[in-house]
């Protein structure tokens, strides 16, 4: 559910705004409203000081204003809010300049001042161009073929052929981006909604719609937004798939995109931020250990640059983002202790932005927080950490909430909570043959706690050999790693085998696959 204190769309807007904004905000109304619109800054300061919205407290500290006047009153401040940030943000955002500009064409044709209209028109369409925005260029050959058609222009004999072509051209290029935006949206929203391919029908599912949608041309396009969305269709359809190579090499391009138009990270950052998140996971998932630290640092100097820190949008979702990575970091490393470091300040961002982030990114932050802390040995947080999970209603994410199942079952068992072992084992495995999310490796989890978890610890030891025996045959299997992408159950088994913490079994890992990976690259620089 979500909290009461964000459930008015005006306080929410209000709630929303830097000081600068707030202090345009009363210029612009003092200078273009009436003296009874003084009412509309008075509901403004009252609802900037409440903590909560709510209505009765609302109307007790306005007494001038009656209740039947409220729904009215927040509508017309709503609107001037938007307009007054209208006016500040214009300068800041290609699409603000180019609504704007498109506003004083419509605004001059309409006073029957065409010509001074076309001009202003084929100024938008050199600036949107410039910009790869398509999506204008529709609405200016929209308004110039109307004034051509309507009036005598006397402009070149060529002019009705040549608007023509453009429209035919754009309107190509804007039904394939629909056709690729469509089928990424899709590959993301599959994913969001089942996390990875459970088995070979949901790969064959996936396939089949992916080649289904797929242009039959999509590789020979050249324009910035084909490009873009087609990078952002591999790279969902491989992820899924659990295809790391290809996800690495897509999101690659997707970043390089960027590079190479380095003017599009300004007018695209959105788009920019996810590519360098997807990329530091394609780092991650391929333990490509150098180039995961490079492109984290790389993304850390982007957040104190101007397009991260311009909006709201843009600075949470890099801090979404970066702290995500950091975390995978740890993991990776084996640090579950130094990653717990950072989690009082990635839980108070959370509070601070709990506005605008969406339930999605805090299941996978309660997840990541409650595996390390798993990992380092503190079970009784990571269950607390894991309920939060499993209590959510969010349709979201269902491989997360049966993977914080799994993890909160095994967290009990280390507690030796033996007493409520076997119900909670029928209960996730119950859950999560309904989620169609069982595969060998908790199959053999379930199998292995339901006959061990009356056994003495000293007993458990051969217990752990067989049952790791019985899983390491399954590391190098596609649909069963999807177990070990959640939660590294191999290395979970291995440190009750050896007798050490899964930190350190982690970490000499890590050692051991680094030294490899650089020699590997140092063999291969020397053959070049």
């Amino acid at each position: 559910m979500m909290p009461n204190r964000y459930s008015d769309t005006l306080f929410q807007l209000i709630h929303s705004l830097e000081k600068a904004e707030k202090r345009n905000f009363k210029l612009y109304i003092k200078r273009s409203s009436a003296k009874e619109d003084l009412k509309i800054i008075q509901l403004f300061d009252a609802l900037d000081k409440l903590h909560e919205y709510d209505e009765k407290l609302l109307l007790k500290r306005l007494p001038s204003i009656e209740k039947p006047q409220l729904s009215n009153l927040k509508t017309h401040l709503y609107k001037q809010v938007l307009a007054s940030l209208r006016l500040l943000k214009t300068s800041e955002n290609i699409d603000l300049q180019l609504h704007e500009q498109l506003d004083y064409a419509r605004i001059l044709y309409n006073k029957g001042l065409y010509l001074q209209s076309l001009k202003i028109l084929e100024r938008i369409k050199e600036l949107a161009r410039s910009f790869n925005q398509d999506s204008f260029l529709i609405q200016v050959i929209s308004l110039e073929k109307k004034i051509e058609t309507l009036h005598i222009t006397r402009s070149m004999q060529d002019r009705a052929d040549r608007l023509t072509a453009e429209a035919n051209e754009i309107n190509d290029r804007r039904r394939v981006i629909t056709q690729l935006s469509n089928l990424a949206l899709q590959l993301y929203s599959w994913y969001i909604k089942n996390g990875h391919a459970r088995n070979e029908e949901d790969e064959t599912g996936v396939k089949k719609f992916f080649t289904e949608n797929l242009p039959a041309d999509a590789h020979k396009l050249t324009g910035f937004y084909e490009k873009l969305y087609l990078c952002q269709s591999y790279c969902w359809y491989a992820f899924i798939r659990q295809d790391f190579l290809m996800y690495y090499r897509y999101t690659q391009k997707w970043v390089d995109l960027f590079n190479e138009q380095e003017f599009m990270i300004s007018v695209e950052t959105g788009h920019y931020i996810k590519g360098m998140h997807n990329l530091l996971n394609a780092h991650f998932d391929l333990r490509n250990f150098k180039k995961f630290d490079i492109t984290l640092q790389e993304f850390e100097k982007f957040a104190a640059t101007d397009p991260s820190m311009h909006h709201d949008n843009f600075r949470i979702q890099t801090f979404v983002y970066i702290y995500s990575s950091k975390l995978n970091q740890h993991f990776m490393m084996g640090t579950f202790k130094e990653g717990l470091s950072l989690v009082p300040y990635i839980e108070e961002k959370l509070h601070e932005y709990a506005l605008f982030i969406d339930p999605h990114r805090v299941l996978v932050f309660n997840y990541k927080i409650a595996t390390l802390y798993f990992g380092n040995g503190d079970y009784s947080t990571s269950i607390d950490y894991l309920q939060k999970i499993i209590n959510t209603n969010a349709d979201l994410r269902n491989d997360l909430q049966c993977y914080a199942r799994l993890v909160h079952l095994m967290a009990h068992f280390e507690l030796g909570n033996f007493d409520i072992i076997e119900y909670l084992i029928k209960s996730v495995v119950r859950f999560m043959a309904k989620m169609q999310n069982l595969t060998v490796i908790e199959e053999e989890m379930f199998k292995f706690l339901r006959s061990t978890f009356h056994i003495s610890r000293r007993k458990l030891q051969p217990e752990f050999v067989k049952f790791l025996n019985n899983i390491k045959q399954y590391e190098k299997s596609r649909f069963e790693t999807r177990s070990f992408a959640y939660l590294d159950i191999i290395s979970w088994v291995e440190s009750k085998v050896y007798g050490k913490t899964m930190s350190e079994i982690i970490k000499e890992k890590h050692v051991s696959n680094r030294r490899k990976s650089e020699q590997k690259t140092n063999m291969v620089a020397m053959d070049v």
